[in-house]
């Protein structure tokens, strides 16, 4: 197991404070506010960890204020309803005395019934992708500062994205992004763990790739984004440390906010997750370094 991935499970790990109240922290990696994907993982955490016996079959989020990474989120849990077949919780993440983030999330019995899914998309396997050492020794040299700091960078997940060349070009492009994802590590066999890793991972590309039709990414600094809203469905059951094929796209972008969706699929083509979210991308030509003078 990587030290990443340790220190994601030590995160999502949360210390237990009294009845139905939780307490998590942030990784010191001197990032300026604390990343959603955390926020949403500690939160269904505090949330599975006042549930037996069902497991999460729908969370839905809002992002109300930047966290603080310096200081313990504390996670309030209100136990909405527990019915014979459904049981819903509420969870408020509270940093200096205000919430930064509430969660809504259904918990259901395993019943059978009829069953339907999508297609996975036609796209390359992981093992026909460049990896990341691949990209660090190939690729990286032409992608921009901010991109190939991202990638350089040890992560608890693993991503290859199908699309990279996108990363090295301004051209805009259809709005679709396919990533295959997975755990760089082996995790434990709770089901609840892969879950919370998911849900993790879940933020860690789809606002991007609200931007693909504009040649954008998230990493210029220009571009002010943020995560605004997220849900997330569980359909069956997965394994995040194996690889996870992360299908994207963004029907709309407009009013300095961009709706993204996303599928999620086992290497053999099984739908375990889909997602939404809506995120400002608001574009600040002032923010951009100013070019150098000519000599």
């Amino acid at each position: 197991m990587t030290s990443a991935v340790q220190d994601l499970l030590a995160i999502l790990d949360l210390e237990v404070l009294e009845q139905n109240l939780f307490r998590g922290r942030s990784p010191q990696v001197g990032w300026q506010r604390v990343f959603g994907g955390q926020v949403i993982g500690q939160a269904l955490v505090a949330a599975s960890r006042t549930v037996e016996g069902r497991s999460p079959h729908s969370l839905h989020g809002y992002f109300l204020l930047p966290g603080d990474p310096k200081v313990p989120i504390i996670y309030d849990v209100e136990r909405i309803r527990d019915g014979r077949s459904f049981t819903t919780r509420r969870v408020k993440a509270i940093q200096h005395g205000q919430p930064i983030f509430t969660l809504s999330a259904s918990f259901h019995i395993d019943e059978p019934g009829l069953s339907h899914q999508m297609a996975m998309p036609d796209v390359p396997k992981p093992d026909q992708l460049p990896s990341e050492s691949d990209i660090r020794e190939r690729v990286m040299p032409l992608m921009p500062d901010p991109v190939r700091a991202y990638f350089e960078r040890e992560r608890p997940i693993e991503l290859r994205p199908v699309e990279f060349k996108r990363y090295m070009t301004r051209d805009g492009l259809d709005p679709y992004f396919n990533v295959w994802i997975r755990a760089t590590g082996t995790l434990p066999e709770d089901p609840a763990i892969h879950q919370a890793v998911l849900a993790y991972a879940s933020d860690m590309t789809l606002l991007d790739s609200t931007l693909v039709a504009h040649g954008r990414t998230v990493f210029e600094r220009e571009i002010q984004a943020a995560s605004l809203d997220h849900a997330l469905w569980f359909h069956r059951p997965f394994r995040a440390d194996e690889w996870l094929l992360y299908a994207q796209d963004s029907p709309f972008a407009g009013g300095a906010r961009g709706f993204a969706r996303g599928s999620i699929f086992t290497s053999d083509g099984v739908l375990v997750a889909s997602v939404a979210q809506e995120g400002l991308i608001r574009h600040r030509p002032d923010l951009a370094i100013p070019a150098l003078p000519k000599k």
